[in-house]
C-alpha cells in the first residue's frame, strides 16, 4: 500500500506509536509524512528522529498548516533533540497533490490529525484529490464518546479533537466526495495496557526505545498511565479491514464540531466497532519483530 501519513505527532502518544507500526508493516510503502497543527517544524523534527531510528531517513517529511491545536506538545524535548530541519522541506498540501498526481488511484492518505492540510489541498486542486486511492482518517464521534468504554452504557457522542481543531476543514472534506473512511471514537478507544507496554519498552530496538522515552514524556506531561491508540485503529483497518465493523453512512460536521449522521446519500465508510483482541494480536508481533500466532 502506497501511504502518506498526515499527523499532528507530538501531542498525544498514539501518533508516534502509529508511525512506528507503519514502519514495521511490510505491506506499507511509506511515500511521506506530513505534519499539521501548531509547531509543524518541530513535529517534522520528531518524525525525522523516528525515521532515523527505523533506518528510514529516505522517507520525505513535509511541513503543513500551523492551525492551533489547543493542547500541549508533550514530546517537545525528545523532538528538540532530533535532527535539525534542512530548510528545503516540501510544503504539505503541495506534497500531497504532487504525490497523488504521480500515483493516481494508488495513494492512501492516513489522516490522524486535524484536517487542515487536506482541506488546503482540496482548495487548490479538488480534481487531483479526487484521484486519491482513499482517505482513512481518525476523527469524530458518531454514537459513542470519550467516556463510553465498550462495557459501559453510552453517554452519546463527544466533540472529538481532530474535528474540533479545524471544523471548517472537516466540513470541506466530508462534503468533497473523495473516497473517505472515518474511524471515530466509536471504534478507536483501544488502550495500550501495562503488560503490552512492558513488552514493547524492553525490546531494546531503536524504535522501541524511542517509544519508551516518548511514553515517559507523555505520561509525565499528562499525568496519565495508559495511552489510547485512537490513531492506530485506522492504520490497522487500512491494512486488515476484517479487524473492524463498518457502516456506510452520511456524516456531516455541525458548527460546534459534532459529527452527525445526516439524511443524505452516504459519503463515508464508518468504523463503528473494533475487535480489540485481534487488533493487539495483529499489532504486537510487528513492533516486537516476532512471527504472528498461527
Amino acid at each position: 500500500m502506497k501511504l502518506i501519513i498526515d499527523t499532528d505527532i507530538g501531542d498525544d502518544y498514539d501518533d508516534i506509536f502509529t508511525l512506528a507500526i507503519a514502519l514495521a508493516s511490510p505491506e506499507v510503502d511509506l511515500l511521506g509524512v506530513t505534519t499539521v497543527g501548531g509547531d509543524v517544524g518541530l513535529r517534522a523534527r520528531l518524525v525525522r528522529r523516528v525515521l532515523a531510528a527505523a533506518n528510514r531517513s529516505d522517507v520525505p517529511v513535509a511541513i503543513g498548516a500551523t492551525t492551533p491545536t489547543g493542547v500541549e506538545f508533550t514530546h517537545r524535548r525528545w523532538a528538540e533533540a532530533g535532527p535539525p530541519l534542512a530548510g528545503d522541506e516540501p510544503e504539505a498540501a503541495g506534497f500531497l497533490l504532487a504525490t497523488v498526481a504521480a500515483h493516481p488511484g494508488e495513494v492512501t492518505v492516513l489522516a490522524i490529525g486535524q484536517l487542515s492540510n487536506l482541506a488546503e489541498a482540496l482548495r487548490r486542486d479538488a480534481a487531483t484529490v479526487a484521484k486519491v486511492g482513499g482517505i482513512v482518517m481518525m476523527g469524530g464521534s458518531v454514537r459513542r464518546g470519550y467516556r463510553d468504554m465498550p462495557w459501559r452504557a453510552g453517554h452519546g457522542p463527544s466533540i472529538e479533537h481532530n474535528i474540533f481543531a479545524d471544523i471548517a476543514a472537516a466540513q470541506a472534506l466530508f462534503a468533497a466526495g473523495a473516497p473517505l473512511t472515518v474511524a471515530p471514537l466509536d471504534a478507536t478507544l483501544v488502550v495500550l495496557d501495562e503488560v503490552k507496554r512492558a513488552q514493547i519498552f524492553t525490546r531494546s530496538t531503536p524504535v522501541c526505545n524511542a517509544l519508551a522515552l516518548t511514553y515517559l514524556e507523555w505520561a509525565a506531561s499528562t499525568g496519565r498511565a495508559s495511552p489510547i491508540l485512537f490513531d492506530t485503529v485506522p492504520l490497522a483497518y487500512a491494512l486488515e479491514p476484517s479487524l473492524c465493523r463498518v457502516e456506510r453512512l452520511n456524516l456531516i460536521v455541525d458548527a460546534e464540531g459534532y459529527t452527525r449522521i445526516g439524511g443524505g446519500a452516504p459519503n463515508a465508510d464508518v468504523l463503528v466497532d473494533c475487535d480489540e483482541d485481534r487488533l493487539h494480536r495483529w499489532m504486537m508481533p510487528r513492533l516486537l519483530g516476532e512471527p504472528p500466532r498461527a
